[in-house]
């Protein structure tokens, strides 16, 4: 995909006819956060970036992924080796070792103390800031994990922040977990030991949306390539159209002297004793945010996005009111909530605030609370509700909301050295910027879940993805009942779903009573009349059929029948499986499978 949009050959995002803004993806690649002493953090881009960074077991390798002109320089089988080779180097260093010089835990620092520690690290050699360089001008961080999580609640912790677990040696403990397996200043691609994978991103320079179109656009071209090769053969090339339509150019195949080297290489950093003190302490800090944030996912199935919009109520804004309800329900209050709308209709455009905890949404949550408020008025208040989210979704899209204006006034007062507004320092102004619940609809078929940590210390971090028969929530927070949250919500929305109408009146009807009709001497199944020929005022005159009594009876018992029954012989042998009695009759028994032959 980086040499897709080196070519500028990737077509832009679409939103109901219109093209967005797509500024972002200069970010997307080879870019990364830099922290300042006494200034603010930069986003420095490197438009040439040519090679992607691995880090396994703290330990950071690079390699030559496309050719200076863009293309493509490796396949799927070099990349292969390529990590193979990685991986059996990283276990060459023991654990504690590794542990000791895990450099990347220092950008989980604050970024003052980062970029103090930074400094330093530039100024002990000229080796070090060259390797700095390296990373930070990388195309992305290819992370490899030791870890295999053992459900999707420990998969989106690790995607996340990594996992926490203390080895003890000697008469210490080290940390081997993956908190400190990360570069949180860059795009990262993480893979866990069983192959789970997932996307960790930089928000300065990039949103969700323009992750998401990364992340759906390789997961897109890797069906398509398996797609492609199974049909080759029938239908030749060019049948499936990819999506990704980068020419590679394998550097392992260019003998001429003209070729790339594209074999991985270490990076390492001469680190003095009070770096790595350095860094002991900021594995410290982040095993205190790890083991006090927790990460619960919510996979409700019940029902999604086609059963709201058959109740005439826009999904994303359903969504919203069960997130605020739940949190109702759990505690009794309305608080602040928030939810990004894009505007990349516009150009340069990133996102609106749209603050979700309107009047109508907290009367929603009051009306379905109360006791002796009957169906019909819990359902028109969430009706209201939705209908007043979806307005101010809307408006936020066209750029009319207040909290970017507002928050940009106070960022240009500050910058110009201008006295701020005391309406900044108010109250009101106070309680609207303490988002509680902190809310992101991030939603493609690509995904699994998506989510984030919480902004303030007391609240939640919500991602949510909408699909067709289900919704998917991912909720963290620090300190507080985020698992009983999620059990609260997944009720919420069963409590909902048994007032909102079915999608279909399909039913399955009750299986019809054998009828005889003894003046006719007839066998019939009522209901099974399909083509009109039960007449009673003139039978349809059919040859006798011969059939056995039940009875054992040899004699032969002449009976008219409107359609012939046929059994079919199996000419598979089942005969294996111990009989099962049937309850029906005592000299009756059935196999779990058998042959009718032995009939």
């Amino acid at each position: 995909m980086a040499s897709f949009l080196r070519h500028e050959e990737m077509p832009p995002d679409v939103f109901h006819g219109s093209p967005l803004c797509m500024d972002q993806f200069k970010s997307l690649f080879g870019s990364a956060r830099q922290p300042k002493v006494n200034e603010n953090d930069i986003v420095a881009v490197d438009p040439t970036s040519k090679h992607i960074v691995v880090i396994c077991r703290n330990q950071f390798y690079y390699f030559q992924a496309l050719w200076p002109d863009g293309t493509v320089a490796v396949d799927e089988n070099d990349i292969a080796e390529i990590l193979s080779a990685i991986k059996e180097d990283s276990h060459k260093i023991d654990p504690e070792m590794s542990c000791q010089n895990a450099i990347g835990v220092l950008t989980t620092l604050p970024r003052k103390s980062w970029a103090v520690a930074r400094e330093n690290i530039e100024k002990t050699s000229d080796h070090n800031r060259s390797a700095l360089e390296l990373i930070d001008s990388a195309l992305f961080v290819l992370v490899l994990d030791d870890f295999v999580p053992r459900d999707i609640n420990e998969a989106a912790s690790n995607m996340l922040h990594g996992s926490y677990n203390l080895e003890h040696k000697k008469d210490k403990y080290y940390q081997a977990g993956t908190c400190c397996n990360r570069w949180y200043d860059k795009l990262q691609i993480i893979v866990c030991a069983d192959g789970t994978a997932g996307i960790n991103f930089e928000h300065s320079a990039i949103d969700g949306h323009t992750a998401l179109r990364f992340v759906s656009d390789i997961f897109a071209e890797t069906i398509i390539n398996f797609a492609q090769s199974i049909t080759l053969s029938i239908y030749g090339k060019g049948r499936i159209p990819s999506v990704i339509s980068a020419q590679v150019r394998r550097a392992a195949c260019v003998s001429n002297g003209n070729g790339i080297d594209i074999s991985p290489k270490k990076l390492s950093f001469e680190l003095p004793l009070s770096l790595r003190d350095t860094i002991f302490f900021a594995e410290t800090a982040i095993g205190d945010q790890v083991v006090s944030t927790e990460t619960f996912v919510l996979e409700f199935k019940s029902y999604g996005k086609e059963f709201v919009k058959a109740n005439r109520m826009s999904p994303d804004s359903f969504v919203q009111m069960t997130i605020l309800l739940a949190y109702y329900q759990l505690y009794g209050k309305v608080v602040c909530a928030y939810e990004p709308v894009l505007t990349k209709h516009f150009y340069h455009g990133r996102t609106e605030a749209m603050r979700t905890s309107t009047e109508k949404a907290a009367a929603f949550c009051r009306k379905w609370c109360n006791h002796y408020a009957t169906k019909e008025e819990k359902l028109q208040a969430l009706r209201d509700a939705t209908v007043e989210h979806s307005r101010l979704v809307k408006e936020s899209a066209k750029g009319k909301g207040v909290d970017r204006h507002l928050f940009a006034l106070k960022c240009i007062a500050e910058k110009n050295n201008m006295p701020v507004a005391p309406f900044f320092e108010s109250g009101p102004w106070k309680t609207l910027n303490h988002t509680i619940l902190s809310t992101s609809n991030c939603g493609n078929p690509s995904l699994r879940h998506f989510g984030f940590g919480p902004v303030v210390p007391d609240g939640f971090g919500i991602g949510y993805i909408i699909k067709d028969g289900c919704f998917h929530y991912s909720v963290s927070s620090k300190n507080r009942q985020t698992q009983r949250y999620v059990h609260t919500l997944e009720r919420t929305l069963r409590q909902i779903g048994k007032l909102l109408r079915p999608t279909t009146s399909v039913f399955v009807e009750a299986p019809k009573v054998m009828n005889r009709v003894e003046s006719m001497k007839l066998e019939y199944l009522d209901g099974m009349d399909y083509w009109g020929e039960l007449d009673l005022a003139a039978p349809v005159q059919v040859p006798a059929t011969t059939l056995k009594s039940n009875a054992n009876d040899s004699s032969e018992v002449a009976t008219k029948f409107l359609a012939r029954v046929v059994r079919r012989e199996s000419s598979v042998g089942l005969d294996f499986g111990e009989e099962v009695p049937f309850a029906g009759s005592p000299e009756l028994t059935l196999r779990k499978a058998r042959s009718t032959e032995d009939e």
